[in-house]
């Protein structure tokens, strides 16, 4: 039996032709955008803003802030021309939902474009590919060319009198450009470097416009709430974490991959029930929940249920839901030690406490791991991670000392182990488990 999808995003995304205008509309495709703007019910821009609202939609792409609120901010007596521009840069480590949403089902962020632009009274809109999505790009691209043709990209959107003209725009791979000021100043033109806020990008962004920037998945909700009303996104979730979540699962499960989940369901059947568990011979260690730039949860913490304020209370982020299971097998000290050198090498080097220190916590950690590590190397990587936090120009700085932090609070052991023995803890339970089990390590 095949394990479903999911009840709403993903709930028709493996039907052959999706990603072709004609099937896209047997399924209701673009009948949204219609009903808005051209049906007995059609709804003014205030009127949709009120209802994402009401629908509880939060933003998928890591922050959580509420969809129309972020979209309200927008100035209404500005003369300035106003964007709207898509977040698909999905560079988090763990996280890999947006790039199937878009090679799959292209037709349904192009119509989430619309309504939101219309929404905010943007003109204007701009897809934002991280570098290495290329081939994505195509797919979108042949997608927008159907919708142009079509008449629901243009000067007179489905007849409606409304225009809106929509581009995508590849970066050059850059993690940075995840945040939404770095990626504004990339698709500028500029070196893709944060911005100090405020102003923030409602009010001054793209070309020193109003500009609101949403996540893919955020986006590709809209249609469905404005054809189904916010109460029929509230059947999923909790009250504060309506709907919803896509989790990209990666790590030895039996099942990795995209789910979607309601919110508020356990981290611990999302493992169990919907992975099918893990791999014969291992146990879980930990999981990171939101990505790579979230604490992790230990395996006492599994019943947690998987919304953001539950994911809060319990000391981490649900972040962009790339949940990385950690099994017993693995050292902690070296997959900190992973994730930190990415962090070091994608920090832009505009302020010093990222830059120095995204730099000082890879080389204490290099150290502990191979072996050298000093006496006061662990004390020195939460000194160096609490001069990061909260006092970095962008998040950047701290996605990489929560973790840290993290670490060090639910695995000191394992940090100790390596200075004390200048080697891993888990050693011995590798032997053992590669013994009895020798598929499940890798060469």
């Amino acid at each position: 039996m095949s394990q479903p999808r999911g009840p709403l995003l993903f709930k028709d995304i493996d039907i052959a032709g999706l990603r072709t205008l004609a099937t896209y509309q047997t399924g209701g495709g673009y009948r949204a955008v219609k009903d808005v703007m051209l049906g007995e019910g059609k709804k003014s821009p205030a009127d949709v803003i009120e209802i994402v609202k009401a629908s509880g939609l939060r933003g998928r792409g890591g922050a959580g802030f509420p969809a129309g609120l972020k979209w309200s901010f927008v100035p209404k007596d500005s003369p300035k021309a106003r964007y709207l521009v898509c977040n698909a840069d999905e560079s988090e480590p763990g996280t890999f939902k947006d790039r199937e949403l878009m090679e799959k089902n292209p037709h349904l962020l192009i119509e989430s474009m619309i309504l939101a632009g219309y929404a905010i009274g943007a003109h204007t809109g701009y897809i934002y590919l991280r570098g290495e999505f290329e081939y994505v790009q195509r797919i979108v691209d042949a997608a927008l060319a159907e919708a142009r043709a079509a008449g629901f990209v243009g000067k007179d959107v489905a007849g409606s009198g409304y225009e809106f003209q929509l581009y995508t725009h590849l970066g050059a791979g850059a993690y940075i450009c995840g945040e939404e000021t770095a990626l504004l100043s990339s698709l500028e033109g500029f070196r893709g470097q944060p911005r100090l806020k405020p102003p923030f990008p409602a009010v001054e962004g793209l070309y020193a416009c109003p500009t609101v920037v949403n996540n893919v998945e955020t986006l590709m909700n809209v249609p469905f709430i404005l054809a189904n009303g916010a109460a029929a996104y509230r059947q999923w979730g909790t009250e504060k974490s309506a709907g919803t979540k896509i989790i990209s699962v990666s790590g030895p499960v039996k099942r990795p991959g995209n789910y979607e989940v309601p919110l508020g369901m356990p981290l611990r059947a999302i493992i169990d029930e919907v992975c099918g568990g893990m791999r014969d011979g291992l146990k879980v260690k930990a999981v990171i929940p939101g990505g790579s730039s979230v604490p992790p949860l230990p395996a006492s913490l599994l019943d947690t249920p998987f919304d953001y304020e539950a994911m809060g209370a319990a000391g981490t982020m649900l972040g962009s839901a790339g949940c990385i299971v950690i099994d017993d097998q693995t050292c902690m000290v070296d997959s900190l030690w992973n994730l930190i050198r990415f962090y070091q090498h994608e920090s832009c080097g505009k302020c010093t406490p990222c830059r120095e220190g995204t730099y000082w916590l890879k080389e204490v950690l290099e150290r502990l791991e191979h072996g050298r590590g000093r006496k006061g190397d662990i004390d020195l990587l939460d000194d160096v991670a609490g001069n990061i936090l909260g006092k970095s120009f962008c998040a950047l700085g701290d996605a990489a000392a929560m973790p840290v932090q993290g670490f060090l609070k639910h695995f000191r052991a394992e940090f100790e182990y390596h200075v004390e023995h200048g080697r891993c803890m888990v050693n011995r339970r590798r032997a053992e488990i590669a013994a009895k089990f020798p598929e499940t390590v890798s060469a």
